[in-house]
């Protein structure tokens, strides 16, 4: 399946991995250094949730019941 927005996003995905010759550490240290600079402009910045929501298992056994 090809969607314009999905290779849109590969592609600046790639293009910025590519800055760093694929390296993780350094497009990993370049994300944390624009996330820093976002947040230092006042954007504002959301925590992930300290725990995980539990699923609710009678919720699960539904969903799946009529397929």
């Amino acid at each position: 399946m090809n969607d314009e927005v999905i290779d849109e996003v590969r592609a600046i995905r790639d293009a910025h991995a590519a800055r760093f010759a694929y390296d993780l550490r350094a497009i990993y240290a370049d994300l944390k250094r624009s996330e820093a600079e976002r947040i230092a402009a006042g954007h504002p910045f959301v925590s992930p949730p300290s725990e995980l929501p539990t699923p609710n298992s009678a919720l699960q056994r539904t969903r799946f019941a009529h397929r």
